[in-house]
């Protein structure tokens, strides 16, 4: 079977990663951290970069500005055979950064949008996109380009006869103006976390949440950390419990690795289950290195531990 094409439509920016942090930030106070990286950050390019190391044929659309962080985004993504024909350069701002306080299994996140803001609908190529197979977008909340025009971009997909999938993660400003009921038969999957479908919803349970998407003919993925994962696709319901691996580094990009996972196997007609697994044995996978992408760096080193995975 030949490799499945992909494109991504989303944010490009870098992550600064703080670790072993003393204490909590104060104002006029000063704190340390005993180590420090800058990686390949955004939900977005986390996705593509993981998928494309698993062997998926994939393309990225987004924004960039003329910078070093930049040249970060751009050699991270072609390390992972990730096609960059469809980024664009912006000059009149820099590329997003996002500095990211890590705290054991918890973080605290600060976002500089830059570039991403000026990726808008004209900038998907609409002329290529019947020559995927399936269009992945991911943080759309806080792409002021294509934020309010998310619905019209998913019509205007499907109308191409390709699959999609949205992961919205979370909305900064709290809005959560995303109208589901209208929006969802454009998409095919949707992957928010248990936290999102409960704020979307305005549910206090997960099970009202759920009964709130519903009816819905696409697949509602619900990635829950520790406890796993849950898939409703029409009559059917699976849970899928987590794994975890050590040694644990953090949990940057754990999500968007599920996602890859889920979407590889969806991709290849896997069962619900079986698409939950892979998921989950991805994003457990992720966790295991520093940053959402350099736990997949070796090929053999996925194959060896998805192998130690049952």
């Amino acid at each position: 079977m030949s490799a499945k094409k992909i494109l991504v439509i989303g944010e490009l920016n870098v992550d600064i990663l703080l670790n072993h942090i003393l204490g909590f930030p104060e104002v006029g106070k000063e704190i340390l951290a005993s180590n420090m990286s800058t990686v390949l950050g955004s939900s977005s390019a986390i996705f593509a970069s993981n998928l494309a190391s698993l062997g998926a044929k994939v393309s990225f659309c987004g924004t960039i500005g003329q910078d070093a962080y930049a040249d970060i985004v751009l050699a991270s993504l072609r390390k992972s055979q990730v096609a960059t024909q469809f980024i664009h350069t912006v000059s009149e701002e820099n590329t997003g950064a996002t500095i990211i306080l890590n705290y054991n299994q918890d973080r605290a996140n600060i976002t500089y949008c830059g570039a991403m803001d000026s990726l808008t609908s004209d900038l998907i190529p609409w002329q290529k996109i019947s020559e995927f197979d399936h269009i992945h977008i991911s943080n759309f909340f806080i792409q002021k380009g294509i934020r309010d025009d998310i619905i019209e971009i998913f019509k205007r997909i499907k109308g191409y006869g390709v699959t999609t999938s949205l992961d919205m993660q979370w909305d900064v400003e709290e809005k959560w103006d995303f109208d589901y009921k209208r929006g969802l038969q454009f998409i095919d999957i949707f992957l928010p976390n248990e936290a999102e479908i409960l704020k979307l919803t305005k549910s206090k349970t997960l099970q009202q949440a759920i009964g709130k998407i519903q009816p819905y003919d696409g697949y509602l993925v619900i990635k829950q950390g520790i406890k796993g994962s849950r898939g409703i696709h029409k009559n059917e319901e699976v849970v899928c419990p987590a794994y975890h691996l050590k040694p644990f580094v953090d949990a940057i990009g754990a999500g968007d690795s599920f996602n890859a996972g889920f979407i590889l196997k969806f991709l290849e007609e896997a069962s619900l289950e079986e698409c939950l697994d892979m998921g989950n044995k991805i994003g457990a996978i992720s966790t295991t290195a520093t940053g959402g992408t350099k736990a997949f760096e070796n090929k053999k080193s996925i194959e060896k531990r998805l192998s130690q995975l049952h």
